[in-house]
C-alpha cells in the first residue's frame, strides 16, 4: 500500500470511519491469519489472533501515527500478530505443562487404585479439576500454576509477575476458594 494511501487510511480509522476500518481489515486479514496459522497450527486460534491483532492495532493507531520512524503499516501489523501468537504459545505451553504434571500425578494415584470403578472415578476427578482450573481467569490460573506446579515462592511469583507479594497472597487465596467451591462435590461437601 502506498505511503499516502496508508496515511489516509490510518487517519480515517482513527476518526472512526467504519468503511476505512473495514478496508484496513480486508487489506491485511488474510496475511495476518496466515502468519498466525503458521505459528500456531490451529485455525481457531489463528482466527482469534487475527481478531486480537486488529483490535490491538485499532486501539494503538494514534500512537503508531505519531511515531516518526515508524515501520510500514504491514510490518507493524505483523509485529502485533507475531507478539500475540507468541503470547498464545507461551500460554499453551504453560497449560500443557500443567496438564502433563496433573496427568502424571493422577496416574500415580490411579495405579494405587484396585478397581475399574475407582479408575473411572479418578478420571472424572481429573476432568473436573481441569475444568475448574480452566474456569479461573488467567491471573489466578497463572498464579496457581507458578505456586503449586512450578513450586515458586510467593516472592518469586511476585517478581515474575511484577506485582506485590500481598497481591500474590490475595490471588492464591481467591483461586483456592474458587477451586474449593468448584471441587467441593468431589469430597461430598
Amino acid at each position: 500500500m502506498p505511503e499516502a494511501e496508508s496515511t489516509w487510511l490510518i487517519s480515517e480509522c482513527i476518526a472512526g470511519n467504519e468503511d476505512a476500518i473495514e478496508m484496513l481489515v480486508r487489506q491485511y486479514e488474510t496475511d495476518i491469519f496466515r502468519l498466525a496459522l503458521s505459528i500456531l497450527g490451529d485455525r481457531a486460534e489463528a482466527n482469534e489472533i487475527t481478531q486480537d491483532t486488529f483490535i490491538s492495532a485499532l486501539r494503538a493507531l494514534r500512537s503508531y501515527q505519531d511515531y516518526q520512524d515508524r515501520k510500514s503499516l504491514k510490518a507493524w501489523l505483523y509485529t502485533i500478530a507475531l507478539n500475540q501468537s507468541r503470547s498464545r504459545l507461551r500460554k499453551r505451553k504453560i497449560i500443557e505443562r500443567l496438564q502433563t504434571t496433573l496427568t502424571a500425578i493422577f496416574r500415580i494415584e490411579a495405579q494405587k487404585q484396585a478397581s475399574p470403578e475407582e479408575a473411572l472415578i479418578q478420571t472424572e476427578k481429573e476432568a473436573v479439576l481441569w475444568n475448574a482450573l480452566n474456569e479461573l481467569d488467567e491471573r489466578h490460573r497463572v498464579t496457581v500454576i507458578l505456586r503449586y506446579f512450578q513450586e515458586l515462592s510467593v516472592a518469586e511469583i511476585s517478581e515474575v509477575l511484577s506485582v506485590n507479594e500481598g497481591t500474590i497472597h490475595s490471588r492464591l487465596h481467591a483461586a483456592r476458594e474458587k477451586l474449593r467451591n468448584a471441587l467441593a462435590h468431589l469430597h461430598g461437601e
